[in-house]
Formats: structure tokens, C-alpha cells, sequence
């Protein structure tokens, strides 16, 4: 199956594409597609690949569903179109930063700029029906991005891993924690965040630091 997806992810999940339940959801997504509207854009849905290839990966986020607001999903999780208003949980990202490093609040959500310094921002759902969260879980998005998963936790090292909430944590089980760094806190939603294990996690600087240490370049985030 030709998945129009960058060069270097392409090589590596080839076999991924070929897979029963790989053709039974692009048959699915392709007719969700035709019949309803759903995010992100066609275009966008390896946005995230496509802005970090495998080889300048260095940091890897987890989110779980792509927004499903009309013009907020942009193939990267967390993040959002120039102009859109940021979701709750983007502003807590964007607050714990300016905590953690001083950076002060930017005026766009758009996380493009993180993704091209080398940060995957890794949904575990790649599609979304408008208005519906989760409408396209359990359809072998999950199986895909693990996959992805356990591709960059066995063929690459000193990655930094971001798992947020259970969800992403409980995900994440499949990171050899030997060869990676593996930082956990609890999801920025209000409805977490608010209750501590959020705000103080530094996972920025930590993260920069071990990238250092390291001889990487540290993200400007």
C-alpha cells in the first residue's frame, strides 16, 4: 500500500502497511472521509512525520485523540492552526514552560516549530469524526502508533519520552525505560492538572538537559 507518509518513516513501517488491519482502517478512514467531515485534513494526518523524520527524532510526546473542533487539528498532537484559540491543555503546557524555562506564553498554538527541532508529536488516534472524541478509537490507529512506538524505542537510543496521564503512560509500557528517558506526569487538563502531578514537572528542562548531556541540541520550546 502506497501511504503517503516521509521517506524515512516510510522504510521502516512498510511492512506495518501491508498488515490486515492497516487496510481495513485506511478502507475505513477513506469512506469517514467521503461521508463525514473529520480531522485533521487528509493531507495532515502524518503531519507529524512529516515535520520529524525518524532520524532527527529526539523527543517523543504522546496525546490521544486529535481535536474536534472546526480548524483546531493540525496532524500534531497538542497543538493547533495559527490564529485558534489554544485548548485548556495547550495553555498548561505553555504555563508549566514559562515556569519551568522563562519562556513566556507564544501568541500561536501551532507546534510545528517543535516538531521540526526533532519532537514527535504522536497522537495515538490519527483521525477524528467533528465533534465526536474518540469516534475513531479501537478502528488500528492504536496498533499503528504503537508500532511507531516500539520502532523508535528498539532502533534508536537516549530518546526523551513524554507520557502524560495514564493513558500515555499506560501506552508507553512498550519504551525500553534502559535505553530512553522516560518523564511521567499527570495530563495538562484542567481536570488533572488542577489537582497537582502537572504544574512543576519541569519535563522541559529535564528534558533539554538530558539532551545536552548527550551532545544533542536542546528544543527551543
Amino acid at each position: 500500500m502506497d501511504v503517503k507518509i516521509e521517506e524515512s518513516w516510510k522504510k521502516r513501517l512498510s511492512a506495518e502497511f501491508e498488515k490486515p488491519y492497516f487496510g481495513a482502517l485506511t478502507d475505513f478512514v477513506k469512506q469517514e472521509y467521503t461521508t463525514k467531515q473529520i480531522f485533521p485534513p487528509a493531507k495532515q494526518i502524518f503531519n507529524a512525520f512529516n515535520h520529524c523524520t525518524f532520524d532527527n527524532c529526539n523527543v517523543v510526546i504522546l496525546g490521544q485523540d486529535p481535536y474536534h473542533g472546526f480548524g483546531q487539528a493540525n496532524g500534531l498532537c497538542f497543538s493547533v492552526n495559527d490564529g485558534v484559540r489554544m485548548p485548556p491543555s495547550l495553555l498548561n503546557i505553555f504555563k508549566e514552560i514559562k515556569e519551568d524555562l522563562g519562556i513566556d506564553i507564544p501568541k500561536s498554538g501551532n507546534l510545528e516549530r517543535w516538531a521540526d527541532q526533532g519532537v514527535l508529536l504522536l497522537n495515538a488516534t490519527l483521525t477524528v469524526e467533528a465533534g465526536q472524541a474518540g469516534s475513531h478509537q479501537n478502528k488500528g490507529w492504536e496498533t499503528f502508533t504503537n508500532a511507531v512506538i516500539k520502532c523508535l524505542s528498539d532502533e534508536k537510543k537516549d530518546l526523551v519520552f513524554m507520557l502524560w496521564g495514564k493513558y500515555a503512560q499506560d501506552k508507553g509500557k512498550i519504551i525500553d525505560e534502559n535505553k530512553h528517558h522516560v518523564l511521567k506526569a499527570k495530563h495538562p487538563s484542567p481536570m488533572a492538572a488542577n489537582y497537582g502531578g502537572w504544574f512543576g514537572c519541569k519535563h522541559f528542562s529535564q528534558a533539554n538537559d538530558y539532551l545536552s548531556q548527550r551532545g544533542l541540541k536542546p528544543i527551543i520550546w
